[in-house]
């Protein structure tokens, strides 16, 4: 109790810790603590220079003795800035980043004194140990030897006095234990499929990039109120707490003025980002109240994700000045919209080219329906992969409880396309019309206001894929997961599909058709076949439910049962078939997940317990023994009548413990019993069902004493005081 109200206070007499903001506009330090391509010119030679570019964008490999050249120069530019320490900065299966920071120093025997050292080995690669992270059975204690390898495409950065080098981290036997190698490998894949499709657009297309820019939200919440909550601080969301009579009902949140506190927040966190090169463009208020948005500028993939998984780490510490604590979770907090992190994904060409945007032309148009269409067929083909790979323990909160991601899979393209579509499906394919339509304007009839022009679509906040009018927005990534599994999973299932596309259109021309009418005859035979993904309506709807059970859509509402498509035959054909992953690295991704959701719910259950026997009861039987006391002295003094709201209170406060202890009691037999399963998949299984339907029970009884019992004595931060920032 004491604990909570000295929260409250310090959470009304804030006080905002904001770093020195730069005298110079960001266009004028972006990138300064980044050892970008400028900085790369003013500290290499030419030769130095043109190897690192040439490995950015063909993958050419850099010899040892180009690398020492390069080190140096990393280290120079890095001691003007008082580094004075350097780590490969890799991203791990634990969902977060690593490092291990070492010095420049070095001991120079034949002078015998320390000197500073940074050589190309030291740049190209450390030694971490790969037994300490999840392997899924790659590493065991005893095989502990891993490695990471610096990767050139992503700039090195300074974070505090330390040089971080973006690295891939692999086994000592070669398998990847990170996300960004097979997010590497899917690049280049989507990279070769793309190519071979734009060249029949267009001959001097030589590389196609896929792009993603991501949209990351998150909650605030003061850390003073913070810290009286274990359940928030130990699994990121609140196990137990009533809902507050205000939330987002109103829906007056959304897009409102930023609180005076967020905005100092945002202006340090902005000034960061600029410094690290994160191209930071949007914030905004969410639907949830202290709920926000930030959104960068589209990059490439591998680069986008690198820094997304950097601004999460420092958007934590920024908040942190500023006495918040950022909430990251999927769903933090019961009865309000939960988080996620649209992926909007994109292909350009070398040539300029966004490959899903309509043309101007009709041969660009048919180059872009080509592309979309070939998308459409890719999700329509591996739906149940995809959903397993945004499948997470917080994302599971969200899956069919009408927020995206819904637990059924499906596209959205809007009514000018999916007209389309529709015409191209009952049109004979050498008289399908790709002429452009005409931008379409809005007329309000009112003064002053110019033409809205209108999009060839409108946006479906529903659909867990939708096209956006330039891109694809997948919406059912997590708010706190690493990007790279959805778009590893994207990349590989639109490049197979990009590669049978053309050879379809090969086997056409050789039968005869020239190479329009047969980019026309295979787009008409790919409108019809994957037709049953396309949906442009509620997706929340229990109409669309039935529709999608007619379709024969899968609806699968669990992680872990989403997970079963990583390790189906039609998964190994995906990724091992196309080298992303082989067989041993998608299995040991299968495990890792289960293994950490167990290990995630089974800690969900230990701080419910805690809380509940060491908070809520021993607070509901004080309150009881106070009534008690309250009830005696009013029946003595008053008469029996007086005392009865007293009684009814006790025995509404003893029934309810009396359930805490008996669903106590049936939690402790389920964590025993899913334990006791003899595989993970079993374990998982049994943790999702039985497990975890016991934290409503629980919560139930909590939720109903906390409405009972005196707000003075209650222990923990309510949602009323955790969702409106002071």
């Amino acid at each position: 109790m004491i604990l909570r109200f000295h929260a409250l206070k310090e959470a009304n007499s804030h006080v905002a810790f904001s770093t020195v903001a730069p005298t110079e506009r960001p266009e004028e330090y972006f990138g300064s603590h980044v050892f970008d391509l400028s900085k790369m010119k003013q500290y290499l030679s030419k030769e130095a220079y043109k190897v690192v570019v040439t490995a950015r964008e063909t993958g050419a490999r850099i010899d040892r003795e180009i690398a020492n050249e390069i080190a140096n120069g990393m280290k120079a530019w890095a001691a003007t800035m008082g580094v004075t320490h350097y780590a490969h900065w890799f991203q791990p299966l634990t969902g977060t980043t690593a490092e291990k920071h070492d010095s420049f120093l070095d001991y120079d025997f034949d002078e015998r004194r320390i000197i500073e050292n940074f050589s190309g080995s030291l740049l190209v690669q450390q030694e971490p140990d790969a037994s300490s992270f999840p392997s899924g059975g790659i590493r065991s204690t005893f095989e502990a030897r891993g490695y990471t390898a610096w990767d050139p495409a992503s700039p090195a950065f300074i974070i505090d006095k330390t040089l971080c080098i973006p690295s891939i981290f692999i086994s000592y036997t070669g398998e990847s234990l990170d996300f960004k190698t097979p997010l590497l490998k899917s690049n280049s894949l989507i990279d070769k499929a793309a190519t071979a499709v734009a060249k029949l657009f267009d001959k001097n297309v030589k590389r196609v990039t896929p792009t993603l820019g991501w949209e990351q939200e998150f909650f605030l919440v003061d850390y003073s109120l913070y810290q009286t909550r274990p359940d928030l601080m130990l699994t990121g969301r609140t196990l137990i707490g009533h809902a507050a009579a205000k939330d987002q009902q109103l829906e007056d949140h959304y897009f409102g003025s930023i609180p005076e506190r967020v905005k100092e927040f945002f202006k340090d966190l902005e000034i960061e980002c600029y410094r690290l090169g994160i191209p930071a463009k949007t914030k905004h208020n969410e639907v949830a109240p202290n709920q926000f948005e930030l959104a960068p500028i589209f990059e490439e993939v591998d680069l986008a994700v690198d820094h997304n998984i950097l601004l999460m780490d420092v958007m934590s510490k920024i908040a942190r000045r500023h006495n918040f604590a950022i909430l990251l979770h999927e769903k933090p907090f019961a009865g309000i919209n939960g988080s996620g992190k649209h992926n909007n994904w994109s292909m350009a060409t070398d040539t300029g080219v966004n490959l899903l945007q309509p043309g101007k032309t009709p041969n660009d148009n048919l180059q872009f329906i080509t592309f979309m269409i070939n998308v459409v067929k890719a999700v329509h083909e591996n739906a149940d992969i995809m959903l397993a790979s945004i499948a997470t323990t917080g994302n599971e909160h969200r899956l069919g409880g009408n927020e995206a991601p819904p637990a059924i899979f499906s596209v959205f393209l809007g009514s000018y396309l999916t007209a389309l579509l529709d015409q191209i499906e009952n049109t004979v394919p050498q008289d399908i019309n790709v002429a452009r339509e005409e931008m379409k304007h809005l007329s309000l009839d009112v003064e002053r206001i110019p033409q809205i022009i209108l999009h060839n679509t409108d946006r479906n906040r529903t659909s867990p894929f939708a096209f956006t009018g330039n891109k694809f927005e997948f919406r059912a990534v997590g708010s706190t997961a690493n990007c790279a599994p959805g778009m590893i999973a994207l990349n590989t299932a639109v490049a197979k599909q990009l590669f049978e596309f053309k050879n379809d259109v090969d086997k056409a021309v050789a039968g005869g058709l020239n190479k329009q009418n047969a980019i026309l005859h295979v787009i008409h035979g790919y409108t019809i076949s994957s037709k049953n993904i396309r949906f442009d309506g509620n997706n929340y709807s229990q109409e669309w439910q039935d529709e999608a059970a007619r379709r024969g859509l899968p609806n699968i509402r669990t992680a872990p049962e989403a997970w079963k498509a990583l390790v189906s035959e039609k998964a190994h054909k995906l990724f091992v078939d196309n080298s992303i992953y082989c067989e041993r690295e998608l299995e040991a991704r299968y495990e890792i997940n289960l293994e950490g959701y167990i290990k995630k719910i089974k800690i969900e259950a230990k701080v419910l317990l805690d809380l509940v026997l060491n908070y809520i009861v021993p607070t509901g039987m004080k309150y009881q023994n106070m009534l008690i006391e309250n009830a005696r002295g009013l029946a003595e003094l008053v008469g029996e009548e007086s005392a009865v709201p007293a009684k009814t209170l006790l025995k509404a406060i003893s029934a309810h413990i009396t359930g805490l202890q008996d669903n106590v009691n049936s939690l402790n037999k389920a964590l025993n019993y899913a334990d006791s399963l003899p595989s993970l998949a079993e374990s998982a299984g049994s943790y999702s069902t039985e497990v975890r339907s016991l934290f409503e029970k629980l919560r139930y009884h909590t939720d109903e004493l906390e409405m009972i019992i005196d707000n003075e004595a209650w222990p923990l931060a309510k949602y009323r005081e955790l969702l409106f920032i002071r």
